[in-house]
């Protein structure tokens, strides 16, 4: 069948209506992007651009059941922050986090937890959707029983602590190649000693940074700021920022950490990751260097790193996580003069808690409208 043109006139209608209904839709977009864009707090755009944090690419609304929120308990929170972020939640019920059974009457009617997850979370949650984490570890979290076979939807605060965590790195460097541990021991017994034994410099020595995440590209930057070479191993590929000169994968540790005058561990705790700072990752690397561990505890066998020590293999070690952790009074590593040991506070700024907060916010807002969150979790992966 031949289907007739519409005559010349009515074409003419047509195509004028066709070009006025492009000219609103277009003359309304700019103002619907305007009405978006007014509900990002300006603080959380320029955090998300200074960290680059990652938004999913799937709208929180296209997540298998999402509904928009009516109670959200929130955990940690003062009545401030509290006030904020039901700013950014209009009509959903933020509750702060009871304890006992008042939690779990609590969590009853709750779409999504800030703060909380563990089992009882989960039972108790019977609605649960979105956990916002707030840390950047979360291998306690991704292991609850029900937690990826429900379709939970994880985030965590990668990225935030990455500032504080690698300056925190980097000045456990410079103090075990000043001597610092040593000179401050002689400052409290009031003893003044010329002595400038093992002092060295760091400029043109090799890096390795295990975990070339957020931390660990924060530390990268820095180290070769100071004019260090900068190596690393991920997971995921072999591509890095321009101040990372090489970038393996996990079976090539071994071959990085002979090239390694320092090493810090900022990797993720996972199945892969336990255990693999051993007797035969010390012996690999160069005689004297350094390992400096702001990840997780676990990831080091700890009698391997004593042994390292004592043997003279490792020059020096920084730890900010230990296993077992907190580390026992009467412990070795405590010591040992070239160890320096902080109590898994690397994170902690005056700036810290604000980003954090800034994090929650914006993905509170996110999850309400629908949006794409920020910093989801791979559960299988486990970061």
């Amino acid at each position: 069948m031949r289907i007739k043109s519409a005559p010349p006139a009515r074409r003419a209608t047509m195509q004028i209506a066709a070009f006025a209904c492009a000219a609103v839709v277009l003359a309304m977009a700019p103002s619907r992007q305007a009405r978006a864009d007014a509900q990002i707090d300006p603080r959380a755009s320029a955090l998300i651009e200074q960290l680059g944090l990652q938004a999913s690419p799937t709208a929180a609304r296209d997540q298998p059941g999402w509904s928009k929120p009516t109670r959200i308990v929130v955990a940690r929170a003062d009545p401030a922050q509290l006030t904020a972020l039901q700013a950014v939640a209009p009509g959903v019920e933020l509750v702060a986090a009871a304890q006992g059974e008042a939690l779990a009457g609590q969590l009853a009617g709750a779409q999504a937890t800030i703060g909380l997850c563990d089992a009882a979370t989960l039972a108790a949650a019977k609605s649960l959707h979105w956990i916002q984490a707030l840390s950047v570890g979360v291998e306690r979290c991704v292991t609850v029983p029900g937690l990826a076979e429900r379709g939970i939807v994880l985030t965590n605060m990668q990225r935030t602590s990455g500032l504080p965590i690698a300056e925190h790195a980097i000045a456990m460097t410079l103090a075990l190649a000043r001597g610092l541990p040593r000179l401050i021991r002689q400052q409290q017994a009031g003893e003044w000693r010329e002595d400038d034994t093992g002092m060295r410099e760091i400029g043109g020595r090799t890096l390795l940074v295990v975990g070339l995440g957020g931390i660990g590209t924060e530390v990268a930057r820095r180290a070769h700021g100071l004019g260090m070479r900068v190596t690393a191993i991920r997971n995921s590929s072999r591509e890095g920022p321009d101040f990372v000169a090489k970038v393996g994968l996990p079976s090539e540790l071994m071959a990085f950490a002979a090239d390694a005058d320092v090493v810090v561990n900022a990797t993720p705790l996972t199945p892969e990751t336990t255990g693999i700072f051993d007797e035969r990752f010390f012996a690999a690397m160069k005689k004297g260097g350094y390992f400096i561990s702001v990840g997780r505890g676990q990831s080091t066998i700890t009698a391997d790193l004593v042994a390292a020590l004592n043997s003279g293999q490792l020059g020096g070690a920084g730890l900010d996580v230990t296993e077992p952790e907190p580390l026992p009074a009467g412990h070795p590593l405590w010591a040992m003069p070239n160890v320096i040991i902080s109590p898994h506070i690397s994170a902690a700024s005056d700036a810290q808690g604000e980003r954090y907060w800034i994090l929650v916010a914006e993905n509170l807002r996110r999850y309400v409208a629908g949006e794409p969150l920020l910093n989801v979790v791979d559960i299988k992966r486990g970061y």
